[in-house]
């Protein structure tokens, strides 16, 4: 049963702030040949590129990269695509892969100050290499790139994919994840609590106990399975299927979400996802983990992770419900799940105030004033 898990209320005005507050940037961590995704590196590559073009059409895409090689290639490439210069800001930043959801900071406010949050990332509970994704933060800050100030906040393990902000006071998320042992083992829901209440000004958590997907790393990231989409909004998806191994859990997943009540009392409203055929890796057959919870809310759109898929086309029509004034766009995502996330979990929005605007549509290092 989901519980609506009061947390005294912060002092301060502090909040971390929802998806859909305006955002100045988007973050992205660019493939490397050496990385996991050697062996499909040219079709997740053009996917990052159809996804930082399509991004770029709305607001600035800061993309870190591997070497000046790559940074330089990668410019030309956008460039000839049709990205304003502008609309760009690529620097050498080395990383282990290319989650930037998880590994880029989160962003709080108090109303008139910003402040970027580093948590420490550790492959999703030590699963993968994660020493320079870790460090990548660290970074981008030396290199004077955030305008805003970053606030360590390590070493407490954190991914952002594991939070939903209403932006009011309220975030959602999942057992399964933030109390999993291989996170912060030191930490109890209270303390856990405790602290979310401190550095991010949430005053209440609704935590799920059902929900996951096959194939999934992240222990129940809740940006796989239930997202704000305002603060009285609520999309997730929905397994129809009775034969499929997913139903039971998420059917009671939908049971808690029913149960949820905002601060007011009144029921959330829910927009189910429908659920895509099952996708398999063509290597070895494991599930993948497609969902269509994994998209992402940009200035005026919102991008959807696609899987050409029957359902997709159901998707599209239960986002434009929730967000009717907005752009739905499809991302074609097959080739992202082999690395078993999708298209949000690429993905960081950096809001207004955030980067230094100075160095967008720099060409060299020495532009940047790195």
């Amino acid at each position: 049963m989901t519980q609506d898990s009061p947390v005294a209320v912060n002092s301060t005005t502090r909040r971390l702030l929802p998806e859909w507050a305006p955002q100045q940037a988007v973050m992205l961590s660019w493939p490397g040949r050496d990385s996991d995704w050697a062996s499909l590196y040219d079709t997740i590559e053009a996917t990052f590129f159809i996804l930082a073009e399509v991004i770029a059409r709305y607001q600035p895409v800061m993309i870190t990269l591997s070497d000046e090689i790559t940074r330089r290639r990668v410019a030309q490439t956008l460039e000839h695509m049709g990205v304003p210069r502008h609309r760009l800001l690529l620097c050498v930043a080395p990383g282990d892969d290319t989650w930037a959801r998880d590994h880029g900071p989160l962003a709080v406010s108090d109303g008139d100050t910003l402040t970027l949050l580093d948590y420490r990332f550790t492959g999703w509970g030590g699963k993968f290499a994660a020493e320079r994704d870790n460090a990548l933060n660290g970074e981008l800050q030396r290199q004077r790139l955030f305008a805003a100030p970053l606030e360590s906040c390590q070493p407490l393990v954190l991914e952002g994919g594991a939070l939903e902000s209403d932006g009011a006071g309220t975030l959602l998320t999942t057992r399964e994840c933030l109390l999993n042992p291989n996170r912060n083992p030191q930490l109890d829901q209270a303390a856990v609590e405790r602290h979310f209440r401190e550095r991010l000004g949430v005053e209440r958590m609704l935590w799920l106990d059902n929900g996951y997907l096959a194939g999934d790393d992240t222990d129940s990231h809740i940006d796989t399975l239930a997202r704000f989409c305002d603060a009285q909004t609520i999309a997730y998806v929905r397994c129809d299927d009775p034969d499929d191994e997913h139903f039971e859990a998420l059917a009671a997943m939908e049971a808690e979400l029913k149960a949820s009540r905002r601060p007011d009392g009144e029921p959330y409203r829910l927009i189910a996802l429908p659920w895509p055929r099952p996708c398999f890796d063509p290597e070895d057959g494991h599930r993948l983990p497609a969902t269509y919870a994994n998209f992402l809310i940009i200035n005026g759109a919102v991008l959807m992770p696609s899987y050409a898929d029957p359902a997709d086309r159901h998707a599209l029509a239960a986002l434009a419900e929730a967000f009717p004034q907005r752009d739905i766009i499809p991302i074609d995502c097959r080739q992202v799940i082999r690395q078993h996330g999708s298209l949000h979990c690429l993905t960081m929005q950096l809001p207004v105030g955030a980067l230094d605007v100075s160095a967008f549509g720099a060409t060299t290092a020495e532009e940047k004033r790195i």
